[in-house]
C-alpha cells in the first residue's frame, strides 16, 4: 500500500508531509487525502514511487 511505503519514507527522511507532497505529487495536501483513504490515479503512484526511489539514491551518494 503507497501510504504505508510513504510513512516510512517520510520517517526515514525526516522529511514533512507537505513537503513531500510538494515535491513528489505537486499537491501538499496528498499525504493528508491518502490518510483519509483517497485513492491516487496510477500515474500519480508511479510518479510518487519513482520520486522515494530517486531521493533515496540520490541522499545515498553524498
Amino acid at each position: 500500500m503507497l501510504i504505508r511505503k510513504i510513512e516510512r519514507f517520510l520517517s526515514h527522511h525526516h522529511m514533512p508531509r507537505t513537503k513531500f507532497g510538494r515535491l513528489a505529487a505537486h499537491d501538499p495536501r496528498f499525504v493528508d487525502d491518502l490518510r483519509n483513504g483517497r485513492e491516487p490515479r496510477p500515474a500519480t503512484e508511479a510518479r510518487v514511487e519513482h520520486f522515494m526511489n530517486t531521493y533515496r539514491s540520490a541522499s545515498h551518494v553524498a
